[in-house]
């Protein structure tokens, strides 16, 4: 099963919040809200969207701020979506950072159009930096391209968080990840310092593809340190 893309909103007029969110949907994305620039910030470091949304006339602070406080830890991808249609202000969001800027009022076909190349842009920079498009170990199979975790060719679904640990596992197979490095990779620096909610999804994820999760063969804990995921399983090893 296929994890869908997560893209968040960052709108506060609530008719254009709808119509965007409805259009999203409809195209098999997930969606998440937000109507200012704080909750913004909040929710983009708990849920790590793959794509977000920018109005730049946000009523608690300037949409370029915004922007410039994403861009100080996160890579997410950004779409400026704004009635402002001065040129000045479209190379100065581009330059802050935005991957695309979009003006009010816009057609939903060439939005959708939009988000569809930022985000094959953003996944030809990520396979860029990966051996491969595929991880795989053992029976355990990770497609990245298409988002897609199998177990002995049995597709598994994961969530949003839990296939972005799991991929930055992956692309790192072999290294001890630290527990500070993934929560600041996957949940962003506003991320709490308690592990705990690491520790449960790592331990959801092993319930999806570990034979004994109590025994884990594919993802390892070094303890008080953080987690590794095998590039080889010890049975499999050639003597």
């Amino acid at each position: 099963m296929s994890t869908k893309r997560l893209v968040m909103i960052v709108e506060d007029e609530a008719s254009i919040c709808n119509l965007i969110s409805t259009l999203l949907i409809s195209n098999d994305y997930a969606v998440v809200t937000a109507e200012n620039g704080h909750s913004a910030l909040t929710l983009i470091a708990s849920h790590n969207p793959d794509l977000i949304l920018l109005d730049l006339g946000l009523p608690d602070m300037d949409g370029m701020e915004v922007l410039k406080t994403i861009r100080t830890w996160s890579a997410a991808p950004v779409i400026v979506v704004s009635a402002r249609g001065q040129e000045a202000e479209k190379v100065e969001a581009l330059d802050a950072g935005a991957g695309d800027y979009i003006v009010k009022p816009f057609g939903t076909d060439e939005l959708m159009a939009r988000i569809r190349a930022t985000l094959r842009y953003t996944e030809r920079m990520i396979k860029g930096s990966m051996v491969s498009d595929i991880f795989e170990v053992g029976d355990l199979r990770v497609d990245f391209g298409k988002r897609v975790v199998s177990v002995a060719g049995k597709d598994t679904h994961l969530t949003q968080i839990e296939f972005k640990i799991l991929a930055l596992l992956c692309k790192d197979a072999g290294r001890v990840l630290t527990y500070e490095y993934i929560c600041r990779n996957v949940w962003g620096p506003y991320s709490s310092r308690d592990n705990q909610i690491l520790r449960v999804n790592v331990a959801n994820i092993r319930r999806k593809i570990e034979k004994n999760p109590a025994q884990p063969r594919y993802i390892l804990t070094e303890v008080g340190v953080g987690y590794r995921l095998v590039e080889e399983l010890k049975d499999e090893v050639n003597l």
